[in-house]
């Protein structure tokens, strides 16, 4: 075994890649080019890294077939935190599976975590519990246990269990401070930060306040009917009716129940949900139709009816109507949510992330640009898009996937 490729890579695993680097720096052979590239990524230079990390694996020789594995593990890692999330998974996939069969289990856990986080980025909480499910991460190195701690407390808090999430943050907590990486440390606390800063806006009689996501538990857990703006749902008596599809209804449903207990008037509901600043006899005639479906729509939680000035809501079983609202809202308020992590996302991750073409997330970003809320740098593929975390600012807590059944 070649004494400088070893110390280097124990450089690397302790969080020292500088130290890897003094070792390293002047080979090409493959290992050396490898840990090189590992090295440029912790130090920031992605690109560099990627770079790197592709002469690697083509110069490895097909009898090589754990090292090549490796470099597409490490490639894929960069690809996540530059939020390449077009990254082809299947070679993901393909790697971990040489690493299993040749009993690299490290590597191959690292590689299912890495699966994993892609797929909670992209809102699969279904597919990433499944990557991890049964996988006991305690035979492990520290960084596996953080990594895997990391992907159960994203689940928890994407599903609203706060008490899963906050103990899986104390045991990486715990196992960040064995591997003694302040890097990794420093993304448990970012993590645990997250479950304080205010993840909703509760809007009830008039009055706004903001939630952090212990709260919003708290509110799921009660007997109110709520009608749902971070995720266009209306729910009641342990019934969730998604509006998602139907923008209009919704739009409806919760001008009418930040009305409550007041009825809404026609003007307003005409405003909100047809956008009509001047309405003429057609609107008010779709108006009618809307509600009609509205009212077929929530008839298991709710009663809507007419009054002189406009239509009101009545909970059939629930003595309070509440709006859940995101902190902050705007016309393009979904990707701010993203950029507001403050990792570099390109204009394609953006629309995987949103379930959104890439033409209408460019749009929005370039108007974002205009309003000085985020800025890009790079060109053609490699232009990435990021802004600074805005304080009291939304994570993606409550984007991308459904709230328990309850």
């Amino acid at each position: 075994m070649d004494s400088l490729i070893t110390a280097a890579g124990r450089a690397l695993a302790a969080g020292d890649p500088l130290g890897a680097l003094n070792r390293v720096a002047l080979r090409d052979d493959p290992p050396a080019l490898a840990l090189r590239g590992i090295a440029m990524a912790q130090l920031g230079d992605l690109a560099r890294a990627k770079t790197l990390l592709r002469r690697a694996a083509r110069a490895f020789g097909p009898k090589e077939a754990v090292a090549r594995a490796r470099c597409v593990v490490a490639e894929a890692e960069i690809a996540l935190v530059s939020r390449d999330l077009g990254w082809p998974a299947k070679a993901l996939d393909a790697a971990r599976t040489v690493l299993e069969e040749h009993g690299d289990r490290a590597n191959a856990g690292h590689a299912r975590y890495l699966e994993a986080r892609r797929l909670l980025l992209i809102g699969r909480l279904d597919d990433a519990e499944r990557t991890i499910a049964g996988f006991d991460p305690a035979p492990f190195p520290p960084m596996s246990r953080v990594a895997h701690e990391l992907v159960v407390a994203g689940i928890a808090m994407r599903r609203v269990r706060t008490k899963i999430a906050r103990a899986a943050l104390v045991r990486a907590g715990d196992a960040a401070r064995q591997a003694a990486i302040p890097a990794l440390t420093a993304e448990v606390e970012s993590a645990s930060f997250a479950l304080d800063r205010p993840a909703a806006r509760l809007i009830a009689r008039g009055e706004e306040r903001l939630l952090r996501l212990e709260d919003v538990e708290a509110l799921l857990g009660t007997d109110a009917l709520i009608v749902d703006g971070c995720r266009h749902v209306v729910r009641g008596s342990g019934v969730a009716i998604p509006l998602a599809t139907r923008p209009v209804l919704f739009a409806l449903a919760r001008a009418l129940a930040e009305a409550w207990p007041e009825d809404a008037p026609r003007a307003a509901l005409l405003a909100r949900a047809f956008r009509a600043k001047q309405a003429d006899e057609s609107h008010r005639a779709r108006l009618r139709v809307e509600i009609g479906r509205l009212r077929a729509a929530l008839r298991t939680v709710a009663e809507v009816s007419a009054t002189k000035r406009g239509f009101a809501l009545t909970p059939r079983r629930a003595r309070e109507v509440v709006v859940l609202a995101p902190p902050v809202e705007g016309k393009h308020g979904a990707v701010l949510a993203l950029l507001a992590d403050g990792e570099a996302w390109s204009s394609s991750a953006l629309g995987l992330a949103l379930d959104a073409s890439q033409r209408t997330v460019q749009r929005a970003l370039d108007s974002l640009a205009e309003e000085g809320k985020a800025q890009s740098f790079g060109r053609g593929r490699a232009r990435r898009w990021m802004t600074p975390p805005v304080p009291g600012f939304p994570t993606t807590l409550l984007l991308p996937a459904p709230l328990p059944d309850g």
